[in-house]
């Protein structure tokens, strides 16, 4: 006699994470004359750990999850809110500003300088709370 399969129950929860990449803005950043008096371009990457999430919500509505345009807008107010001479200084307040939204367990964030050397890119990377 043949013994019944187990049935295969679909999954419930799933860990989540919203990435936002390549968003681009001007900021004012950096130690040079130059970079005092004009902002410059940037350009931002975030990873925001939302842990364990419904897989199916239990409805479609934009209230009930983290609405990635309010995330978008975080990031460009925190970075375009003061003149900072160091990049680590703007990560370090991005970074905390993206924890304090509610449901977010980690943070991951990158900021890149694209403008500062005609042959490269400078970019600090940060990561923060849960992972």
């Amino acid at each position: 006699m043949r013994q019944a399969q187990p049935a295969h129950r679909r999954p419930t929860q799933g860990n989540q994470t919203l990435t936002l990449t390549g968003l681009r803005f001007n900021a004012n950043l950096g130690i040079l004359d130059h970079e005092k008096t004009t902002p410059q371009p940037i350009q931002v990457d975030a990873e925001l750990n939302l842990g364990p999430q419904p897989l199916e919500p239990h409805d479609d509505d934009i209230k009930h999850v983290l609405d990635y345009r309010k995330v978008r807008q975080i990031i460009i107010d925190e970075c375009q809110r003061e003149h900072l001479n160091l990049l680590e200084s703007m990560i370090g307040k991005l970074a905390h500003r993206l924890l304090q939204l509610p449901g977010v367990r980690g943070v991951r964030v990158k900021i890149v300088k694209l403008e500062i050397f005609q042959d490269c890119e400078v970019a600090i990377r940060a990561e923060t709370g849960e992972w």
